[in-house]
């Protein structure tokens, strides 16, 4: 199991925890939401539970809760730039179906 940042997502992830000045590193997860079941949640966290697996790339932690590993395994997260708009997006091999608004999948 695996789940991996490029270079630009570790990048902006190492900046917002120097900007913080803390945190143990990234948390990512799934929610129940939108029209097609899942939605991500990414945060900063300053823990790491026991349940937790943590997984190393490009020098940031990336903490998953044990409910959400299976569904987000072998996910690469990027992020980018496009004019005024930024974030993170998802390559995750377990999606089968998109919602049209781009903000919820199905597994």
């Amino acid at each position: 199991m695996a789940i991996m940042l490029t270079d630009s997502a570790a990048e902006r992830v190492k900046r917002f925890l120097t900007e913080r000045g803390s945190g143990a590193g990234l948390r990512v997860g799934i929610k129940t939401t939108g029209c097609s079941g899942f939605a991500y949640v990414v945060d900063i966290t300053d823990e790491i539970g026991e349940d937790d697996r943590v997984f190393e790339s490009h020098g940031v932690k990336v903490i998953i809760g044990s409910e959400s590993l299976s569904y987000l395994d072998g996910t690469t997260i990027d992020f980018s730039r496009e004019g005024l708009n930024e974030g993170f997006s998802y390559d995750n091999p377990n999606v089968k179906s998109l919602c049209g608004c781009g903000e919820s999948f199905g597994i």
